[in-house]
C-alpha cells in the first residue's frame, strides 16, 4: 500500500515519542512493522488511538482496563497481539 511518506513519518514519530516509555516500546515497533501495510482506514484509526492519553491507551493495550467500544476495533486488536511480539523482541529483563 502506498501512503504519504510524511504522514507515515509523523505517525511513527508520534508512536515512538509518547512520553510514556512502556507505551513507546509497544507503539513504536508496532508502527515500524505495520504502518506501511495498513489501509488508510487503519491508519486513521491508529492516529485516533495516538490522540488518547498515554496511561489510558497503555492500560487498554495490556488489558488492565477495558478498551472503550469506540476504540476497540481491528487496529487495537492488532496492537494488543503485537505487544507479545514486542516483549519477545526485547528479551528477558527488558520490561513487560
Amino acid at each position: 500500500m502506498t501512503h504519504d511518506p510524511i504522514r507515515l513519518k509523523r505517525l511513527k514519530y508520534r508512536a515512538w515519542h509518547r512520553g510514556f516509555r512502556e507505551a513507546d516500546l509497544i507503539l513504536g515497533p508496532f508502527a515500524d512493522n505495520h504502518a506501511e501495510a495498513m489501509t488508510s482506514d487503519q491508519l486513521d484509526a491508529f492516529e485516533e488511538l495516538l490522540e488518547q492519553p498515554d496511561q489510558d491507551l497503555y492500560e487498554w493495550i495490556v488489558e488492565k482496563t477495558p478498551t472503550p467500544a469506540e476504540f476497540d476495533g481491528e487496529v487495537m486488536n492488532l496492537i494488543k497481539a503485537f505487544r507479545f511480539d514486542a516483549f519477545e523482541a526485547r528479551g528477558e529483563g527488558h520490561g513487560s
